[in-house]
């Protein structure tokens, strides 16, 4: 499959970990031979939100911190659709924090990729959710003082059916996660780590290989507490696959399976739209 398009001014930093983790995203579609008729992109504001500018596939861009409702509503709506929601760290984490928990809670099947830079990269710089504490910027003058977000522990904490951290620096691990994540049935996590070059000098491509070790092979993903031990170790940064749940119900099923969802998704609408003209032609 060819997700690239032709002659397109790419708007990110030479050096950016955007390109890293586009070109493994890329490489993870074209193996699993996913048309890009049947795939759709949903982003929210920023950086790595531009991502499905530049791809060859169906897109939609949305509110900043707003790119899982709409992920999940396509899904639901559409499930031969493959759905792919696409932000970074200030995107998912801090302005769609909330939509993040309860996406998880709902198990709609879409993954989702966060380009986690620990900095927000468009509005030139400011502590993100994930910014190390002391981390200094032109606007945190004396360092962040707030403790960083940290998104595997709660996406485990609430039993996340799919939970995975990359590195883009390493581009052939991180497209055998994106694989992983894409073929699983749920809401699938990848949280990648990605140096902003022009804003983050401290977490930088040296800083991550340093501070960032792969999951054992023998470590097995099916137990949620060891999960989230390992989810908060703060020394070194685990790399991996922590976490699958296999069992948990999607939320597509459930609204199949229930008795007030009994009739197809458009045909509810329908029923829906009929009752409110029939509401506003008595209120004349």
């Amino acid at each position: 499959m060819d997700y690239d398009k032709k002659n397109i001014d790419i708007a990110w930093c030479p050096g950016c970990g955007d390109f890293m983790t586009l070109k493994a995203l890329k490489e993870a579609l074209t193996e699993l031979d996913i048309s890009p008729n049947n795939l759709v992109m949903v982003s929210g504001i920023g950086q790595s939100s531009k991502t499905p500018h530049y791809l060859n596939c169906n897109f939609f861009n949305g509110l900043h911190g707003r790119p899982l409702p709409p992920a999940t509503a396509i899904r639901v709506c559409n499930p031969e659709l493959k759905v792919i929601a696409i932000g970074g760290d200030g995107d998912i984490y801090g302005e769609g924090g909330n939509h993040f928990i309860h996406a998880i809670r709902r198990n709609p099947n879409i993954t989702v990729i966060v380009n986690n830079n620990m900095v927000y990269g468009l509005t030139k710089g400011q502590a993100s959710p994930t910014s190390q504490k002391d981390y200094k910027t032109h606007v945190q003058t004396h360092g962040a003082i707030n403790e960083p977000f940290n998104p595997l522990s709660i996406a485990i904490a609430q039993d996340a059916s799919f939970v995975a951290r990359a590195f883009c620096g390493d581009t052939e691990q991180t497209k055998e996660i994106f694989k992983k994540a894409i073929t699983h049935k749920g809401f699938a996590l990848t949280d990648v780590f990605q140096p902003c070059v022009t804003f983050n000098k401290v977490n930088t491509y040296p800083w991550f290989k340093q501070n960032t070790y792969y999951l054992e092979d023998s470590y097995l993903p099916n137990n949620r507490i060891k999960a989230f031990e390992r989810s908060i170790e703060a020394e070194k940064l685990p790399l991996g696959i922590f976490y699958i749940n296999s069992n948990k119900t999607t939320f597509e099923e459930t609204e199949a399976n229930s008795e007030k969802s009994k009739l197809h998704v458009f045909e509810r609408r329908q029923k829906r739209k009929e009752k409110l003209e029939n509401t506003i032609q008595n209120l004349k």
